[in-house]
């Protein structure tokens, strides 16, 4: 039990004005540590409760706090350290009342590093997946607000090990979201908008955020290296009746189509992007750049069967040398069915779909439409699968 002195001067100290309360708790802070004897501990924990009353508030309590650790740390007094560790609920509290201070100042860096020494493996006390995985959230996102995706991914692959044992709906979905900003961050385009695709369709968050998330993977998937793999991606994002709503469908819909991008529309397309996605390749150019040279490179390729370097290269906007370059490498990547004649300076496609007409982009636009229909039918498989068990059994033996 903590001393009556102790617990007396804390009680003024709590009704004492702001501008002298520091200096109070601080003399009260340094009698206690100085005084030591059987009751250090109990006094400790007194005076941790003190200044973390409602009397106190958040902003006070912070530099209480933060002089309150840098003593406890210099403590020589192991025996009291080891009967606070008692109090790791208590200390636990205090951590997470520090972070949300720092947060609430943008101190981000600061927050994550304070959620760090939260002991999530203690005998003292149980933790559960949900609270550990809660815990982790909050310093992978604190380090994703300061662009620090590196630190931010080694907490995100804490959470993948216990994900599928989390029950709290909100921790899965800001696990999904770090997921995909991290995928964004790192420029796997495609990842990132299969992350935010799922994230859109969850009915568990607001519509608006459910916008901003498709709005995601729609931008994502155009920054997405071409080839087959975006082109199923697109054809997802194409098939998703929100999409009409959105700024991005004109691009996306050109994208799907195999139809030319203008300078114009690539501009205006370039000036929602955020600053990570207009960074500069090793060739000097934009990832959006590289993106719709590639595409519109595909698109020439459903309207000729062959053309030269010098002429692919005015449609590209780019030299003849630069436009054979990225022809070779997407041919090489199967991304491109062709051939090049170094020789003649000739590149010549065998584009499967043809696709000099719209009769092609109808069948593409229907092959979309029935692969759309296929998936929502095997989701209402699964669905029926995991909530009416009994029902689906009789179903498939009938």
């Amino acid at each position: 039990m903590a001393s009556s002195n102790i617990t007396g001067e804390l009680s003024q100290a709590q009704s004492a004005s702001p501008s002298q309360r520091s200096a109070t708790y601080s003399s009260i802070l340094s009698k206690v540590i100085n005084e030591g004897g059987s009751n250090l501990a109990a006094n400790i924990v007194a005076y941790v409760q003190s200044i973390l009353s409602d009397n106190i508030g958040v902003i006070h309590s912070r530099p209480l706090l933060s002089a309150f650790v840098e003593q406890y740390r210099n403590l020589s007094n192991n025996e009291a350290k080891i009967k606070a560790v008692s109090y790791e609920q208590q200390d636990t509290d205090i951590k997470f009342i520090l972070a949300d201070a720092y947060e609430k100042e943008e101190e981000f860096t600061d927050s994550a590093e304070v959620l760090q020494t939260i002991t999530l493996d203690s005998s003292q006390r149980s933790v559960s997946d949900d609270d550990k995985a809660r815990v982790w959230m909050r310093i992978c996102r604190c380090y994703l607000e300061v662009d620090d995706s590196i630190n931010a991914i080694t907490y995100l692959n804490k959470v993948k090990q216990v994900i599928f044992s989390v029950t709290d709906q909100q921790t899965r979905l800001q696990f999904q979201l770090s997921q995909a900003r991290i995928y964004d961050s790192q420029r796997s385009f495609l990842d990132a908008s299969s992350s935010y695709l799922a994230l859109s369709n969850e009915t568990a968050i607001d519509e608006e955020e459910r916008v901003q998330a498709l709005t995601a993977a729609i931008t994502t998937a155009v920054l997405a290296p071409a080839g087959p793999p975006r082109a199923r991606q697109l054809g997802k994002l194409y098939k998703d009746e929100r999409a009409a709503e959105t700024a991005e469908y004109s691009i996306l819909e050109k994208i799907f189509l195999n139809r030319l991008l203008s300078p114009s529309e690539v501009s205006s397309f370039a000036a929602g992007l955020q600053e990570h996605q207009l960074a500069k390749t090793s060739d000097g150019s934009t990832v959006l750049d590289k993106a719709v040279l590639e595409h519109n490179l595909l698109a020439i390729s459903r309207l000729y069967l062959n053309i030269s370097f010098t002429n692919l290269g005015a449609l590209l906007g780019t030299g003849a040398e630069r436009a054979e370059q990225y022809a070779a490498t997407m041919i090489e990547s199967n991304r491109l069915s062709g051939s090049i004649d170094q020789i003649a300076g000739v590149i010549h496609f065998n584009t499967k779909d043809g696709g000099h007409d719209m009769v092609a982009m109808n069948l593409r636009a229907w092959d979309a439409n029935v692969q759309g229909l296929a998936e929502e039918v095997e989701k209402v498989t699964t669905m029926l699968q995991r909530e009416e068990p009994a029902f689906f059994e009789r179903a498939m033996v009938a």
